[in-house]
């Protein structure tokens, strides 16, 4: 990775402390030219669903889901934005098609490329428990929360563990607090790179 900024983004000293980045995504992210602040961006969604599929697999053991696949969507999810370097910054969705097509040319199998497009349609039924919990990560790593994404998510926990819904949303509830408790720090790191170069 030849940009230092760009190997700051995905793998520097960061505060609070995040994961860095898989080095698949680092070597993709520095071959499409990424703006930093993208790759910052995908730092910190990737960490925080980290957390999120870790929690998972202490709380509800019964729930089955592929973690390296949400891990890997987080990581990737707005890859579309290297090509679509106005979304950066401003609204669209014109980065989700051209994330999935991106991925698709550069080997990545279509269930993983998938999340690129996903990530912002989890109202689609269609949409596996993976797929929501990509979506969850993007917003929650701002501390954003949406109540229907949540009730979708806390739906399947309540399907699988047998335990009463209200159950399930007090427990997601906690862990998603506790998550957005770090906002800040996740919103200043991200911001703290530049948006092209």
């Amino acid at each position: 990775m030849t940009n230092t900024l760009l190997s700051r983004a995905v793998s520097g000293t960061a505060d609070p402390p995040l994961l860095p980045l898989p080095d698949r995504v680092s070597n993709l992210l520095s071959e499409l030219g990424s703006p930093p602040r993208l790759a910052a961006h995908l730092r910190a969604v990737h960490d925080v669903a980290h957390q999120l599929v870790d929690w998972m697999e202490q709380h509800c053991p019964a729930v089955l889901f592929d973690r390296e696949a949400v891990l890997f969507g987080a990581a990737t999810h707005d890859v579309g934005k290297t090509v679509h370097h106005g979304e950066l910054s401003g609204p669209g969705s014109a980065h989700e098609e051209a994330g999935q097509t991106l991925l698709l040319d550069h080997g990545v199998s279509p269930d993983l490329a998938r999340f690129a497009a996903t990530h912002a349609s989890w109202v689609d039924t269609r949409v596996g428990l993976e797929d929501l919990l990509v979506s969850l990560a993007d917003k929650i790593w701002k501390n954003k929360r949406v109540p229907d994404l949540e009730d979708l998510v806390v739906a399947r926990l309540a399907e699988a563990s047998g335990r009463a819904a209200w159950e399930e949303f007090i427990a997601l509830d906690e862990v998603l607090t506790h998550i957005g408790d770090e906002a800040d720090q996740r919103l200043a790191f991200q911001a703290s790179f530049p948006i092209y170069g």
